[in-house]
């Protein structure tokens, strides 16, 4: 059974990593995916899954926590090794890759707070499509750009995509997507929080003016906080990585932060410690620094599986 929790309110990069403070040592690694643990071509790399491996064998657990939906997790599946879970739709829904992505718990977006950002997008930015992402699957409106079309998705207005008894009605609404044609990114995200943040929680992930709603008081962030207290992990035993506004929140409460080379402004100047970029691996050269940080802590077998693994990498 879904455990469904309900919403509460709640330039340029150096050209070198910036220092970062002494930090205890990690219990968990929290990593976006898309332009941070993934390369431009949606790979993880040799060395980034040695990595990986790695960590988990010196006992530091590695979350993925993304805006993607459980369906587009394939690529990394194969990567969570102990406890198979994973942080999706910008944390509205924690999944078990181990079980072919089943839903453990969801966040849901409630419908009538989705029917109002609809109509305050609307009134305020003419030509916005949407989107609806739930626990079924994703439906579109005929205007909404084909991003990542699914065949059997339901196409009709978001009015009708919404509306009680109708044909998606029952299934948890994880997100509402927000699409306009012609604004900046970062300006729709602006005025979306404007004239609609009293209803739900919006921040973007896309290089388009595509806004990502989730229900009042869902991050990755919060989500994240609620896993690590089922763990009994404190943020500053967390070191996480990001490279756009969906990632903020979590950067922000994790004791250690990494933005990527390639990240967005914002990101940049909010974290931490600064890495490579994800074509250059950014977050694998953090891990192994990580572990060889700590190699002489651990026993001596367990130093040399590490040590392995890295340098499969």
């Amino acid at each position: 059974m879904v455990a469904v929790t309900p919403a509460t309110e709640q330039s340029e990069p150096p050209a070198a990593p910036r220092p970062v403070p002494a930090t205890p040592r990690p219990r968990l690694i929290a990593t976006d995916l898309d332009g941070t643990l993934l390369r431009n071509d949606k790979s993880v790399s040799d060395r980034t899954v040695a990595a990986l491996a790695a960590a988990e064998r010196a006992g530091i657990e590695v979350f993925f926590v993304t805006g993607r939906p459980a369906r587009w997790m394939d690529v990394v599946s194969a990567h969570v090794h102990g406890h198979g879970l994973a942080i999706c739709a910008n944390g509205a829904a924690v999944v078990d890759l181990h079980d072919g992505g089943r839903l453990l718990d969801a966040r849901p977006l409630p419908g009538e707070r989705a029917v109002a950002v609809v109509e305050a997008l609307r009134g305020a930015a003419p030509g916005t499509s949407f989107a609806v992402e739930r626990t079924g699957g994703i439906a579109y409106e005929p205007e909404y750009p084909p991003f990542n079309r699914d065949p059997s998705a339901v196409i009709a207005p978001a009015e009708k995509l919404l509306a009680d008894g109708g044909e998606c009605d029952g299934m948890p609404i994880l997100k509402l997507l927000a699409h306009h044609p012609t604004l900046a990114p970062d300006a729709f995200l602006e005025l979306g929080r404007t004239v609609a943040g009293a209803h739900g929680d919006f921040t973007r992930s896309s290089p388009t003016a595509l806004l990502e709603i989730s229900g009042p008081g869902v991050s990755k962030a919060s989500t994240l906080a609620r896993c690590c207290a089922q763990r009994g992990i404190a943020p500053e035993e967390v070191v996480a990585f990001g490279d756009m506004p969906n990632d903020l929140e979590m950067l922000a409460w994790a004791g250690t932060s990494y933005a990527m080379a390639n990240a967005h402004p914002e990101v940049l100047a909010s974290t931490t410690g600064l890495t490579a970029s994800n074509e250059e691996d950014g977050v694998a050269a953090v891990i192994e620094r990580i572990l060889e940080g700590i190699l002489e802590g651990i026993q001596e077998d367990t130093r040399k599986d590490v040590r392995e693994d890295i340098q499969e990498g």
